[in-house]
């Protein structure tokens, strides 16, 4: 973009949006509905903090919840400022936590190249050898979800029994919880909750830290703060201090609905306590038509947990691509068999080319994985979304392996996903067992030892021998990462019997690579690059011909031209949960934003529908329908 970009975006911004762009000094609250162009707002008035400062050394931080978002915000402050883009911070909690322990951790002990434990079998694995030496019960695996809460409330394991009504539980969970802390430890490496735990207890126990943060980046800026949980609260407040004001917070109480992961409507009201903010509201809905706009305005005012003095949401999208077709379609069938094969019918008539414009909403996956299954059958190219901790394929499981063991020689559980990949990919039959055994007799390293047992084995497999002798040469030396990368990408087959992985773990592995390097830079060392790949989802890019799945919590922060959002029957939509909990229930309350979140995701058309039973249960419309207003058909459409 040119150099007046940014005075184009100023030009094109509302009122509303502009007062909050122009906002400088001091805390600021802003109350964003759906589709209000709040992503516009934020990286406008990171553009414009950094442009009207050129010769200002200050940097400007701009946190939000998904590393997409964050990429996304990135690539529009650089095209407003692309001098000056690098003054910003634009990231997740988790990664800003993240590169603040790279540079300050020693402090705490823990040293700059840490592994990142993301998944469960690896932690389970190291908690179980931590029980193991601590001469603890074999059983206190089951106790790993416990210390995931304790960490997530910033409880560190010193004195973490005393949150234990019976001392004799609390003293069995400080046990384990420590002995799974000092594993870490010992292995140089972090789990997933610890980079906000450890984070916090940086701060606050070298205050200096939080004064030099305070310094270098001038104004934060917090996207989607309604997803905040305790802990990244607390982690806020302790840097801010007492004196830090200049917090700029965009939330929506309407879209809290990550209650089950700390979100919370009181960590808005505790930043109003707290920071005492101007407070500004951007109701209007650019996004949906006026009639979902109306229907989402009838469902959430029976929300009691909410901003009172809140504004309904205005429709202002003034130009529509179907003006003529209804926007709201509600339909009805006899069973969830029958609604899937209709649904499914109805979007294989959609024109092929804008099936990446259709999506499918539902509570729960076994709705979507119905879904799935009569698109296939209407040969309707469909996939699942979901966050994917871990690649599939055998060969990208095989080089993301490598890599961890050639920084981290003596790191087992890399040498025990190596080995069980190789076997998978080339059927050969390596024993992690032995191969420890014999590093002990001939002193060589782990991956070294693995090499000579599988050659021994592949003495007629050319091209395998040729990927092991990459392996071997490539730990000698592991800053030549890069190089090694490209060599074994050349060597996974475009296609073979677990061909649907390895294409969809190619693809993930080429967008990780490519936002990785826009985060990090071309040269930036390999514990940095593992790091990154550690906390960043697995899952492929949707494909432009793919209609996309989606439970509702994955859909937040998304939007599509066509939206279904099917299940809407009592039990389902609100689920049996919130039913039981009762009418006026925090969890009623959530499930209600569930279906508001659902709803605002569509651009053009909306079709609800539900059926009158589920796996052979009988089931009432959902109250959500009633609520917003919409007209129930009177008979089954099937």
């Amino acid at each position: 973009m040119t150099d007046s970009a940014l005075s184009v975006a100023m030009s094109e911004l509302t009122e509303a949006q502009a007062v909050a762009v122009a906002w400088r000094d001091g805390p600021m609250f802003v109350l964003a509905g759906p589709g209000s162009g709040k992503t516009r707002v934020l990286t406008t008035r990171v553009a414009k903090l950094l442009a009207d400062t050129p010769d200002r050394s200050f940097r400007v931080l701009a946190l939000t919840f998904t590393n997409k978002a964050a990429d996304e915000m990135s690539g529009r402050v650089t095209a407003l400022v692309p001098e000056q883009e690098r003054r910003a911070l634009v990231g997740t909690f988790h990664s800003f936590c993240m590169q603040m322990l790279q540079q300050h951790g020693s402090h705490i002990g823990i040293n700059p190249d840490f592994a990142i434990y993301s998944l469960d079998v690896d932690r389970q694995e190291i908690l179980r050898d931590a029980i193991k030496q601590a001469g603890l019960a074999a059983d206190d695996i089951r106790l790993l979800s416990t210390i995931d809460k304790l960490k997530s409330r910033l409880v560190q394991p010193s004195g973490s029994a005393r949150y234990f009504r019976d001392p004799s539980d609390g003293k069995r969970v400080e046990q384990v919880y420590t002995a799974y802390e000092d594993a870490l430890t010992r292995a140089n490496a972090l789990d997933f909750g610890s980079l906000i735990a450890q984070a916090h207890r940086l701060v606050t126990s070298f205050h200096g830290i939080a004064v030099r943060y305070r310094k270098t980046y001038a104004y934060w800026m917090f996207d989607e703060f309604q997803d905040t949980t305790d802990g990244q609260y607390q982690l806020i407040r302790a840097l801010a201090g007492e004196d830090f004001k200049n917090v700029f917070a965009v939330a929506d109480d309407d879209q809290i609905i990550y209650q089950w992961n700390g979100a919370s409507y009181q960590q808005i009201q505790r930043f109003r306590a707290d920071f005492s903010p101007q407070e500004l509201q951007l109701p209007t809905n650019y996004r949906c038509p006026p009639a979902i706009v109306a229907a989402a305005n009838h469902l959430v005012v029976h929300n009691i947990q909410r901003t009172t003095a809140k504004q309904p949401l205005e429709a202002g999208k003034t130009s529509l691509r179907y003006p003529n077709e209804q926007h709201i379609r509600v339909l009805r069938y006899s069973t969830d068999e029958v609604e899937a094969a209709s649904i499914a019918e109805g979007i294989s008539k959609i024109d092929r080319a804008r099936w990446g414009e259709v999506t499918v909403l539902a509570r729960t996956r076994y709705l979507l994985e119905k879904l799935q299954a009569a698109l296939t059958r209407k040969q309707v190219s469909a996939v699942i979304s979901q966050r994917r901790d871990d690649f599939r394929s055998p060969q990208f499981l095989w080089l993301a392996a490598v890599l961890r063991q050639a920084l981290r020689p003596l790191d087992r559980r890399a040498l025990e996903i190596l080995t069980g990949a190789f076997n998978r990919w080339f059927g050969t039959d390596t024993r992690v067992d032995l191969i420890i055994t014999a590093t002990e007799l001939t002193e060589r390293s782990l991956l070294d030892e693995w090499a000579v047992a599988v050659k021994a084995a592949l003495s007629e497999n050319p091209g395998a021998i040729a990927l092991v002798d990459l392996a071997a040469k490539f730990a000698k030396e592991p800053t030549r990462f890069r190089s090694f990368i490209e060599a074994v990408l050349t060597r996974i087959p475009a296609q073979d019997d677990e061909s649907s992985d390895i294409a969809e773990d190619r693809a993930a592995w080429s967008d990780l690579v490519r936002s990785i390097g826009k985060t990090l830079g071309r040269d930036a060392p390999l514990e940095q690059f593992l790091q990154e790949l550690a906390i960043r989802s697995k899952e492929a890019p949707v494909g432009k011909n793919t209609v996309t799945l989606m439970t509702i919590h994955g859909a937040k922060g998304k939007e599509f031209d066509h939206v279904y959002v099917v299940g809407l029957a009592e039990d389902i939509l609100p689920s049996f949960q919130s039913l039981k909990a009762g009418e006026n229930s925090p969890e009623m309350e959530e499930e209600r934003r569930n279906c508001f979140v659902a709803i605002t995701r569509a651009r053009e058309w909306l079709c609800l529908s539900y059926a009158d039973s589920y796996r052979g249960w009988g089931k009432q419309p959902s109250r959500f329908l009633r609520e917003m207003g919409v007209d129930l058909p009177v008979t089954p459409a099937g």
